[in-house]
């Protein structure tokens, strides 16, 4: 059942490397085909856990819900990567809520795997589910051990788009495209930094956008306006000069390797956050 280690970047998670069930688990879901970043997402997350145990001298594979239920009260108390003063508005802590969610996850999964393999008789974790006889009308849903919040989406006020496309103006040409093919299509990172050149339909204004590079891990086609076109036409031109080969849309530099995909998550300085535009 073992895949070369180098498929999945095992430096960033000794403790799961060296617990030979979470290494397999981790392995499996690699072997499933989900996404890179939800790989790195269960690795945190499992890693997190078992460094905590460690720390705490917790058996993994013996954890209780008051040992897990534990694990969620660290995670309130740690400090956000914003510093010990700043707290996520919806979780009244350092980490966000959806941080929190996801580390859970990543355990409740892990849990439920040792529960297929005959480890263990129940998941430690649990998870929110109806109950009968609670709640209006005679239902209702028990809650798991964390309660899922959800924030209404961030969106920049006119000011702050004005200075966003101000700064945009200044860069390269290429990242103005980035930007308007993602604005105008809707593009999750990956999806823009791994757009290739045959993805274009120039003619109909077009941008395919493939299953394997999608969240949804499906095809779909989606349009882009006049003035983003302008653009293209002006990067597809720059481009010719890095590379005349077909491939990757989006090139870095003269030697033409392509974006990384984790280049949209760390633009340039310039499209970052410092010029007024405070993220919420």
């Amino acid at each position: 059942m073992a895949i070369h280690d180098e498929q999945i970047r095992w430096e960033r998670f000794p403790q799961t490397k060296r617990c030979a069930e979470a290494k397999q688990w981790l392995e499996i879901q690699h072997m499933l085909g989900l996404a890179p970043n939800t790989i790195e997402a269960y690795g945190r997350g499992l890693e997190d856990f078992l460094g905590w145990c460690k720390r705490t001298k917790v058996k993994v594979l013996s954890a209780s819900r008051a040992d897990v239920a534990a694990y969620v009260g660290d995670l309130r108390k740690r400090p956000g990567p914003h510093g010990k003063g700043v707290v996520a508005l919806e979780s009244g802590s350092g980490l966000s809520n959806a941080t929190m969610q996801q580390r859970l996850t990543a355990v409740r999964l892990f849990f439920d795997f040792l529960i297929e393999e005959g480890r263990r008789d129940a998941n430690p974790v649990g998870r929110g589910r109806y109950t009968a006889g609670k709640g209006f009308g005679g239902g209702g849903r028990e809650r798991g051990l964390l309660p899922r919040r959800k924030r209404l989406p961030w969106i920049p006020s006119e000011q702050e788009w004005h200075r966003l496309l101000e700064h945009a103006r200044q860069d390269s040409v290429r990242n103005r495209c980035m930007l308007a093919l993602a604005y105008d299509a809707a593009l999750r990172r990956e999806e823009l930094c791994r757009l290739d050149s045959s993805d274009l339909q120039p003619a109909h204004r077009l941008l395919r956008i493939r299953a394997e590079t999608s969240k949804s891990r499906q095809d779909r086609v989606v349009p882009y306006s006049e003035t983003t076109g302008v653009l293209l036409s002006a990067y597809l031109a720059h481009r010719r000069d890095l590379s005349r080969k077909r491939g990757p849309l989006f090139l870095s530099g003269p030697r033409a390797p392509p974006v990384p995909r984790t280049a949209a998550a760390a633009p340039p300085e310039q499209l970052q956050l410092p010029f007024g535009v405070a993220s919420r």
